[in-house]
């Protein structure tokens, strides 16, 4: 279970997601403007404030998305970068003095001038197309001059249009904040130049920019790494356990791909090669570290393989229980307070442990959030592919870099490691074991040989060489032929591959004829049961006719073995199919499913569950 925290709300989330537009922008990344995020009781009802002093002031308790964040940040940014509190800008009346000089004293109404300007900097965004204005229409802009100025003179004739506003405060209030007292910006402002100066000569870098990256060339000339890549950076230099998967990982910042793609913090795509960090996450250095840690793990340990018809999202859920406690043991950077999954009475349990006590209680575990966000899993894959690069296999280069990184790890005594991880790093290196032969251990568990016993009654051939000396004859033990059999349910409903039925039927009667099974009980069924009755291993193999191909519900065929008084009460059942049925099959006897790779059952199964791969 994740720790207790304090989560952000939804609207301060969006107005941070608005921040880190502005940040990614070429031009507004470089405008002058501090930003203040306070609470409504600051701003009342007003969204954004742009300061004299060259403060904006944010209300993070209003309502917006992103991109009308970005629109209304960017919007208080160009009153400086226009000029707007200056002395020089605003409208003056021009006098002549005493000495026939000319003189601009500064004699202007406030509101209009604000409204102007808001016209003015909405006019703009519009036309560089940059996020999105949740103002007022702005077909009356056609009417209207040029400038501020000119603006400013028509609407001093003819008035502002009747219920229309276009400012970021609510309507009705100025958001240019110190207009009473316009500004030289003689040493006023932090930056030694002019907020007009700033402007110009970012609008120039991001043109320049923008032609570079046309071009092929990066702007500043530099090869600029981000947090989360120098962050795996420490990885291949400080920490030999995880240095190989950093060294074959991307890792991918980028703000506006994970907003679409609902990266809340990070996610992995271990198929590409790829991990994914959310900037607006705004973790810290040790923070990335754990997170990136935990990525690597998820992909290094094969966690996106190893699903095996789990519920995708749950089976997600145990694993971060798992790696988390070990990176916890590990003290592998600092647990971030969002997407984190830890419980310390989980420790020294294994996913798959996790998750089988996870499903007993599904409405309390689908509410919680991984790196990746709400009901939703950080990892990526099986048809979710984000990347628009090629995809490569990096299972073999995962595995290697594991097993490697912790021989290197453990030789050169760069600390402990948890026994679990230890043990899970180890059974990389073995190749898993194919369902048919777990399903021949089965039969084993089920079927011992048959023990050969000597008797006199018929002598051994070795007797005719020394007819004097008798000599015993091995022969199998007579075992009646109902006590060694099992049955069979074979799904035929129209999911059902009839592919996949022969090739299971096929393994099952090499085994039983291995095992010196004479006959196994065959029941097909969809919605009904077919009694297929005793059956030999070669007529299992090729000679029967699949019947049904209707509905799904083995429940009947069960049953009719459960009951049938030809069948052996200690006889155990073999379940064929593709899960897709009932959502509660009970079975009362030793039992074992065969499901094609990919496929679940509805429910949580009590016998083994063997999947079926060519």
């Amino acid at each position: 279970m994740g720790k207790n925290q304090q989560h952000i709300s939804p609207n301060e989330e969006a107005l941070l997601e608005g921040l880190e537009i502005i940040k990614e922008s070429l031009l507004f990344s470089r405008l002058y403007g501090e930003m203040l995020v306070c609470k409504k009781d600051k701003l009342q009802k007003a969204s954004a404030i742009a300061d004299a002093s060259g403060h904006i002031i944010l209300n993070k308790d209003v309502t917006h998305d992103p991109q009308e964040w970005a629109f209304l940040i960017a919007h208080c940014q160009l009153h400086f970068a226009f000029g707007h509190f200056d002395a020089d800008k605003v409208p003056a009346v021009e006098r002549i003095g005493d000495n026939g000089k000319i003189s601009r004293q500064i004699q202007f109404d406030k509101m209009i001038w604000n409204v102007a300007c808001d016209i003015y900097i909405t006019r703009f965004l519009e036309e560089i197309k940059f996020g999105r204005n949740p103002l007022n229409d702005t077909t009356v802009f056609s009417q209207l001059g040029k400038d501020e100025n000119l603006i400013y003179q028509q609407l001093m004739e003819r008035g502002a249009p009747e219920g229309c506003w276009w400012g970021t405060s609510i309507a009705g209030q100025p958001d240019m904040r110190g207009l009473d007292e316009p500004r030289t910006y003689e040493n006023i402002y932090r930056w030694n130049r002019r907020p007009t100066e700033i402007f110009a000569g970012a609008l120039a870098y991001s043109v320049s920019a923008a032609v570079s990256t046309a071009g092929g060339h990066n702007p500043d000339g530099v090869n600029k790494k981000g947090r989360g890549a120098r962050a795996a950076e420490w990885f291949i230099n400080h920490y030999p356990l995880l240095g190989g998967m950093a060294a074959g990982f991307k890792i991918i910042e980028d703000a506006k791909l994970c907003r679409k793609e609902e990266i809340s913090v990070a996610a992995v795509d271990a198929a590409s090669g790829e991990i994914y960090i959310n900037p607006a996450a705004r973790l810290n250095e040790e923070e990335l570290k754990f997170v990136l840690a935990h990525e690597y793990l998820h992909a290094g340990l094969g966690h996106h393989i190893r699903c095996n018809g789990r519920d995708k999202y749950l089976w997600n859920v145990a694993c971060d229980y798992v790696i988390n406690g070990w990176l916890n043991e590990l003290h592998v950077g600092s647990m971030p307070q969002d997407g984190l999954l830890y419980d310390a009475e989980l420790k020294g349990m294994s996913a798959e442990e996790i998750y089988d006590r996870i499903v007993t209680d599904l409405r309390k575990y689908r509410r919680l959030a991984t790196f990746r966000g709400n009901g939703m899993g950080d990892l990526i894959g099986d048809g979710e592919r984000i990347s628009a690069g090629k995809a490569m296999d990096l299972d073999e280069f995962c595995r290697r870099a594991m097993q490697q990184g912790l021989e290197y790890h453990l030789k050169y005594g760069r600390g402990t490691v948890p026994a679990g991880l230890v043990q899970e790093i180890r059974a990389l290196a073995m190749p898993p074991i194919p369902w048919d032969v777990e399903l021949g251990r089965w039969f084993d568990s089920h079927f011992l040989p048959l023990e050969a016993k000597r008797t006199y009654a018929r002598p051994s051939r070795r007797q005719g060489s020394m007819p004097d000396i008798p000599r015993p004859r091995y022969v199998t033990a007579d075992v009646p032929e109902y006590s060694r059999t099992y049955g069979v349910v074979v799904d035929t409903s129209g999911s059902m591959n009839a592919e996949m039925i022969g090739y299971a039927l096929g393994a099952i009667a090499s085994y039983s004829a291995a095992k010196e099974v004479p006959y196994a009980r065959v029941v097909f069924c969809d919605a009904d049961a077919y009694d297929a009755g005793y059956l030999a291993p070669d007529d299992i193999a090729g000679r029967v006719e699949v019947r049904g191909r209707g509905g799904t519900i083995l429940q009947p065929g069960v049953d009719l073995l459960q009951e049938a008084k030809d069948f052996p009460k200690d006889a155990p059942i073999l379940i064929i199919t593709d899960g897709m049925i009932e959502d509660d099959l009970y079975v009362k006897r030793e039992h074992a499913f065969l499901i094609p790779v990919g496929a679940r059952l509805p429910f949580r199964a009590k016998g083994e569950v063997f999947r079926i791969s060519k």
